[in-house]
């Protein structure tokens, strides 16, 4: 016993040594900003640092000030309002209305947030001029309308490039979200790995005394020896994603003896698989479920035995029974077809086909 506990801190030292150096990784990624960004935002920071003395150049500060119209409340108060207006629809336009077409191209989305951007800017700018003179009773000059075009079009470079940080901020959050939620899941496998390097070694020692008690029985040893096959093959495979159908059809081989054992000649299965699909992949107990499926769904009695097929054709492994649905309760949850496809999907991008026609029940697994 000692032993084992011994193996368990190992591994929970392991473990957790592996999930550490993961963690510093991540973070040390987490924290790196694209380069493209920092140049983006230190060429605007340089371009705004420097357009005062830009403006300076041209002489185009004092024929802006000469042409500047006088202050009033009216001004000051339209001309924040616009300003905060620009900020707002710019700031939206450019971080949550983009969800709205963020299934397109990346050429297309960017064609369709210029065209956006582009409207916006000229609509407001646009906007102001016009309502201007009937707020204040003053007319904006030629130079200041230039001017006014040049100030908006600064805001909405500069609300693009606040839009994009907080897009990668919320992308980060996201990142930290699953990123927790991944370690929370981790950590729960680790449990249960840990867990069932206890309960098979308690369970396989039961095993071995009961087959002791009953080593006259010969059915009896036979039943306990296929209970011990099909549980240590549901221990291996959980490691894996994958199985050969022939390793699939080995431990089938050791269920339909336990079904066999409860129904004797009422259950009667038929398997003709070519040889030349034999090392094909499946995922592991895909077969057994179908089988299971069958056993737990339809009738079985001396006048309606059940008979399953599985034979290969094409390419594709097909599971057949008649249907003849038991009139006593069913205990079943009915997500073993959904999960088996769900996995199919995610192994080996297929999806399984199920039919039911002419009161025959059929699957179909693609293999190749």
């Amino acid at each position: 016993m000692s032993t084992i506990n011994n193996r368990i801190i190992n591994t929970i030292f392991r473990k957790f040594n592996r999930y550490k150096s993961k963690k510093i990784l991540f973070i040390l990624r987490a924290r790196k900003i694209k380069h493209t960004v920092i140049l983006k935002i230190a060429l605007l920071i340089a371009a705004l640092i420097s357009l005062p003395r830009t403006l300076t150049l041209f002489d185009f500060n004092k024929k802006l000030v000469d042409s500047f119209t006088e202050a009033s409340l009216q001004d000051v108060t339209i001309r924040f309002l616009f300003l905060f207006l620009m900020s707002l629809a710019a700031l939206e336009l450019n971080t949550n209305c983009k969800n709205i077409y963020a299934q397109y191209s990346t050429f297309l989305r960017t064609c369709i947030t210029i065209v956006l951007n582009t409207i916006l800017f000229l609509g407001i700018v646009q906007l102001l001029v016009s309502i201007y003179p009937l707020v204040t009773g003053q007319e904006l000059s030629e130079s200041e309308t230039g001017f006014m075009y040049f100030v908006y079009f600064v805001i909405l470079i500069i609300t693009v490039f606040i839009a994009r940080i907080l897009k990668y901020q919320m992308m980060h959050h996201e990142d930290l979200l699953e990123n927790e939620k991944l370690k929370q899941q981790n950590l729960q496998k680790e449990l249960t790995a840990l867990k069932n390097q206890i309960n098979p070694h308690f369970l396989f020692n039961s095993f071995n005394s009961l087959n002791s008690i009953v080593r006259d029985n010969k059915d009896a040893t036979t039943f306990i020896k296929e209970l011990s096959f099909m549980y240590r093959y549901i221990l291996q495979s959980g490691e894996r994603d994958l199985v050969s159908l022939q390793e699939e059809l080995k431990f089938l081989d050791s269920y339909v003896h336990l079904v066999k054992t409860r129904y004797r000649d009422r259950f009667v299965i038929d398997i003709v698989i070519d040889e030349e699909y034999l090392l094909k992949e499946v995922p592991p107990l895909a077969l057994q479920l179908l089988v299971e499926n069958a056993v737990k769904h339809n009738e079985i009695s001396e006048k309606n035995p059940l008979q399953v097929k599985i034979y290969s054709k094409d390419s594709i492994i097909y599971i057949e029974n008649e249907i003849r649905e038991r009139t006593s309760f069913v205990d079943s949850t009915g997500n073993g077809l959904m999960n088996l496809d769900k996995r199919y999907f995610l192994l080996k991008k297929q999806h399984i086909s199920i039919s039911n026609k002419e009161n025959i029940f059929s699957v179909k697994l693609p293999i190749n």
